[in-house]
C-alpha cells in the first residue's frame, strides 16, 4: 500500500464517485432503503478489502444480490434480510475453510454470460415502477410486477419521473461512449436533484439518511425464522462466492502481475457479510463494474478500495441532508443504464455463433434467471453444460479395429492369422456415457477365434466402463472367442481388478504389456486348437497349455 499511494488514493476517489449513486440505488431496490446501500458499501467495502484475496476488488451492494434480496424482503421483512446476511457470512467462511474457491474456474463461459444477461434483465425490470413514478405493486416475480406497474402508469401517467429516469439513463449511456472516464452517473444524479428542486417536480425522493453509521446490534436477528431462511442464505452465499470470484478473475485479466487467492477471497466476503448486517447493511459481494473502474483508474493495492469506503463514509457524515433530496427516479435511471451496460453484445454474439450448445446454455440460464432465481439458474446452466459436455466426450470416444502387425510371418500363416484374429483399440474415455456403445460394438463382432483389446489409449475408465468391459468379455467367451488384453496402465488396473475384469484373464495368461506379445499368444492359441498347423508354438501361456 506504500508503493504508489497517490495513484491508489485517486483511484479510490474515482470509484467512490461511481459507487455513490449505485450504492444508493441498490439500497432502494433491495427494499431496505438508500442508507442500507451506503452502509453496505462502506462496511463491506472496508472489510472485504482488508481480509479478501484480491488487491483490486471493490465490494458493496450489487444488482445481482438485490435480485435475490427482494423476495426475502417481501416475505420476511428487513429482519429476514439481515438474518440471511449473517447466515450467508458463516457459510462463506465455511466454504473458505473447505478451500472450495478453486472450483469456480469450472463454470463455463456460456453460463456466466447467460447469468449476466438474466441479472441485467431482472435489474432493468425492477426499476420500472420507480422510473414510471408509480408505487411498486405486490409480487415476487419481477416480470409480473413490471407489467402491473406499466398498467398502473397507463391508467394514470406520471411524466416527470419517467422523463428524469430516461434522461439520466440516456446521458449515461451516451456519455460512456463519448468519455468513458467521466462519472456521468453522479453528474446526472446531481443535475436531476437540482432540477427537481428548482422546478418543484412531483417526484419521490430517497428520504433522510442517518448522519452517521448506525451502531452494531444483534437485535434485528430473526432467530425464529432462521431454519426457513437457510435456503435463502445458501442462495446468497452461493451468489456472493460466484460473483466475487468471477470479479477477481476479471481483475486479474486486466492486469499483468496481480493474482487473487480464491479461498482468501471467500474468507474476506464471509467476514464482510457477517459484520455488515450488524450495522443495518444488506448482503454484499464484489462488484465487477466498480472493480473494473478501480483497475482502469490505476489502482495497485488495497488502499484504493479502502479509500473508496472512507470517501463514502465522509459523504454519509457530511452530506447526508443533501443526499436525501435525490429523486428515486434518478437512481432508477442509473440502474437502467447499468443494466444495459452489463450486456456485452460482442461476447454474446461470439458465443452464440460458436456452437449451438453454447447458445442453448446461455438462453436457458438467462430464462431461468428471470423465471426462477439466480442460484437455480446457475445450477440449471451447469447441469445442461455438463450433460452436453459428456455427450461430446462420449461421442469422441472410439472403438477402432486396427490391422495386425504380422508382416514377418509366412504368407499362409499371416492370412490365417488375419482371418481368425482381430484387434480393437479403445481411443478416449471408457466411462458410463460411452461404455454401452462399446459393448454393442464388441457384441456384433464377426465369428473369429481371438480378439485382442488394446487399452493403451484409454484416457480414463470408471466403474461403469469396467463393468461393461467385463460383460463384453464374458459374452465373447460364451461364444468361444478368446480375449487378450494389452497395454493396461497401472492406474487403471485397480478399477478393472475391483470388478473382476483381469483376474480370470491373468489366470489364463491373456493379459500382456504390449500388442506383440498378445499376437504371439493368440497365434499359440490357434495352433493349440488346430486352426493354425504351421510350425511349433512360439509362446505358451502360463498355464502350460
Amino acid at each position: 500500500m506504500r508503493r504508489q499511494p497517490r495513484r491508489d488514493l485517486l483511484a479510490g476517489l474515482t470509484v467512490a464517485v461511481v459507487a455513490l449513486p449505485l450504492a444508493l440505488g441498490f439500497g432502494v431496490s433491495s427494499g431496505l432503503g438508500a442508507s442500507a446501500g451506503l452502509v453496505t458499501a462502506i462496511v463491506a467495502g472496508t472489510l472485504a478489502a482488508l481480509f479478501g484475496g484480491s488487491n483490486l476488488q471493490v465490494s458493496g451492494p450489487t444488482g445481482a444480490m438485490t435480485v435475490v434480496l427482494v423476495p426475502i424482503v417481501a416475505r420476511y421483512g428487513p429482519g429476514g434480510v439481515l438474518t440471511v446476511g449473517v447466515m450467508a457470512g458463516l457459510i462463506l467462511l465455511a466454504l473458505a475453510l473447505l478451500r472450495t474457491g478453486r472450483y469456480v474456474r469450472y463454470v463455463p463461459a456460456p453460463v456466466v454470460e447467460g447469468f449476466t444477461v438474466g441479472i441485467a434483465a431482472v435489474i432493468f425490470l425492477q426499476q420500472v415502477p420507480a422510473a414510471l413514478g408509480v408505487p411498486s405493486p405486490e409480487g415476487e416475480n419481477v416480470t409480473v410486477v413490471a407489467g402491473r406497474a406499466l398498467a398502473g402508469f397507463a391508467g394514470s401517467p406520471h411524466w416527470p419521473a419517467l422523463i428524469v429516469a430516461l434522461g439520466v439513463a440516456a446521458v449515461m449511456l451516451a456519455g460512456a461512449r463519448w468519455r468513458p472516464t467521466v462519472p456521468f452517473s453522479l453528474i446526472m444524479v446531481a443535475a436531476a436533484t437540482v432540477l427537481a428542486q428548482l422546478l418543484s417536480l412531483d417526484v419521490a425522493r430517497i428520504g433522510v439518511l442517518p448522519a452517521m453509521l448506525p451502531s452494531p446490534s444483534l437485535g434485528f436477528l430473526d432467530l425464529a425464522a432462521a431454519p426457513t431462511l437457510f435456503t435463502s442464505a445458501l442462495a446468497v452465499a452461493a451468489l456472493a462466492a460466484l460473483e466475487s470470484l468471477l470479479s477477481a478473475t476479471v481483475a486479474d485479466g486486466m492486469t499483468v502481475n496481480q493474482r487473487h487467492d480464491p479461498d482468501r477471497e471467500l474468507f474476506g466476503q464471509g467476514v464482510a457479510n457477517l459484520v455488515t448486517p450488524l450495522f443495518g447493511g444488506v448482503p454484499a459481494t464484489a462488484a465487477i463494474a466498480r472493480t473494473a473502474v478501480n483497475v482502469r483508474s490505476g489502482a495497485q493495492s488495497r488502499l484504493a478500495s479502502l479509500t473508496h469506503a472512507v470517501a463514502l463514509a465522509v459523504i454519509m457524515l457530511a452530506a447526508a441532508p443533501l443526499v436525501a433530496y435525490i429523486p428515486v427516479a434518478a437512481l432508477a435511471g442509473v440502474l437502467l443504464a447499468t443494466a444495459v451496460r452489463m450486456v456485452e453484445v460482442g461476447s454474446l454474439t461470439a458465443l452464440a455463433r460458436a456452437t449451438r450448445s453454447d447458445a442453448l446454455i446461455m438462453a436457458l440460464t438467462a430464462v431461468a434467471t428471470l423465471a426462477l432465481d439466480l442460484v437455480a439458474a446457475v445450477g440449471i446452466g451447469l447441469l445442461v453444460a455438463a450433460a452436453l459436455a459428456i455427450r461430446k466426450i462420449a461421442g469422441a470416444a472410439r472403438l477402432v479395429e486396427v490391422p495386425l502387425d504380422i508382416a514377418d510371418h509366412h504368407v499362409e500363416e499371416a492370412a490365417l492369422l488375419r482371418e481368425h484374429i482381430v484387434a480393437y483399440r479403445f481411443d478416449g474415455p471408457l466411462f458410463f456415457a460411452a461404455a454401452h456403445r462399446f459393448l454393442l460394438a464388441l457384441s456384433e463382432v464377426a465369428d473369429v477365434r481371438v480378439i485382442i483389446l488394446r487399452m493403451s489409449r484409454v484416457s480414463t475408465i470408471d466403474g461403469s466402463g469396467a463393468l461393461v468391459l467385463r460383460d463384453a468379455i464374458e459374452r465373447l467367451e460364451h461364444r468361444d472367442i478368446a480375449v487378450c488384453v494389452s497395454g493396461v496402465r497401472a492406474d487403471q488396473e485397480k478399477i478393472l481388478d475391483a470388478v473382476g475384469v483381469l483376474d480370470r484373464l491373468r489366470a489364463a495368461g491373456r493379459v500382456f504389456p504390449g500388442t506383440t506379445e498378445a499376437i504371439d499368444a493368440a497365434r499359440a492359441h490357434l495352433r493349440r486348437t488346430g486352426v493354425l498347423a504351421v510350425g511349433e508354438p512360439d509362446v505358451l501361456d502360463p498355464a502350460g497349455q
